[in-house]
């Protein structure tokens, strides 16, 4: 693909299409208690999708060993090879648990990007902070301590830090990160799962009241976020967890030379980037998929880096066929 060449405008529509098939398949078995069920619906469904498209994709960040899921593998190509080569990012049901249990939150999400313009994580954990736009460049870094990041934020925003949200994966593993945030006074948001959504609430704080985004998540989900941070706004940075020889050694499979290395958004998730989500369950940032009678609703996001374009597509669908039903 040509350096300055974007991706076919077309796709900012067409990539509803996969993300809407996904959600709708998931929601059909929402709050069963069964996350592999859910998340298989969901796989099988963005697949068929994608196959339908008229791209020559590439997974580059798929559905991780950690799910013990049915993959979209990373290296798996789609499409129908007739238009634009390009790398994918996927997670078909953000929030496999979520689902489950039909709690918040739970999303379709895929990003399209130019080829080579994403980085190609293994799946490991990551360490991530973000927030929104309009703030200085490197207002919040991994290289300072999180008492540090929430001063600067509420600084930058004319705040006490008790003015500030936080939002945390509600793990073992962020019990010092929980407590040192509390101790600046800031609020932490606790969310069991869906860290791909905890990061983008933090580019419309006033509608979500997340400020920032903090802690360790999946590599993955790390570089879906920052692509979807890259068309709307904020800054991110993120460092892989490479905490083992053998991860070592799969990253630098992958091409990552440098275990300790910090990574900006923009190396995360470069060139011209589409990003869609999908909402399964009702949630902060999108309404969940609805079934009537005779129709099927379903709220996305489109959002493209390029442009800066959002869009926010409610669709009302009557062909029931299309999602299988009859």
């Amino acid at each position: 693909m040509a350096e300055n060449r974007r991706l076919d405008r077309i796709l900012t529509l067409e990539i509803a299409r996969v993300t809407e098939a996904a959600a709708v398949a998931a929601a059909r078995v929402r709050g069963r208690g069964d996350e592999m069920l859910a998340d298989q619906a969901a796989v099988d469904a963005m697949r068929t999708e994608l196959n339908r498209l008229p791209i020559d994709g590439k997974i580059v960040i798929g559905e991780g060993e950690r799910d013990e899921a049915p993959m979209l593998f990373i290296g798996e190509e789609v499409g129908t090879k007739t238009g634009d080569a390009v790398d994918i990012a996927l997670d078909p049901l953000e929030g496999t648990t979520i689902c489950a249990k039909n709690l918040p939150n739970a999303l379709a999400v895929i990003a399209f990007a130019e080829k080579g313009s994403l980085l190609n994580a293994p799946d490991v954990y990551m360490e991530k902070i973000a927030i929104g736009p309009g703030f200085q460049p490197g207002l919040v870094s991994l290289r300072k301590t999180p008492t540090q990041n929430i001063e600067a934020l509420a600084e930058a925003r004319g705040v006490k830090p008790d003015r500030i949200t936080a939002c945390i994966l509600d793990r073992s593993r962020h019990s010092a990160l929980i407590q040192e945030v509390r101790a600046t006074g800031a609020a932490i948001r606790l969310i069991g799962d869906g860290d791909v959504a905890g990061v983008i609430h933090t580019a419309d704080p006033e509608e979500t009241g997340v400020d920032i985004y903090m802690g360790i998540g999946g590599a993955p989900e790390g570089v879906l976020a920052a692509a979807a941070l890259r068309c709307i706004g904020g800054q991110m940075e993120g460092r892989l967890i490479l905490d083992s020889k053998e991860k070592v050694e799969r990253a630098a499979r992958m091409g990552i030379s440098d275990p300790e290395r910090i990574y900006s958004m923009e190396e995360m998730a470069s060139g011209d980037v589409i990003f869609a989500a999908t909402g399964v369950t009702d949630g902060n940032m999108l309404e969940g998929v609805a079934f009537g009678p005779d129709r099927i609703e379903t709220h996305t996001v489109v959002m493209r880096s390029s442009t800066g374009t959002v869009r926010e597509i409610r669709a009302r669908h009557t062909d029931l066929a299309k999602f299988g039903e009859t």
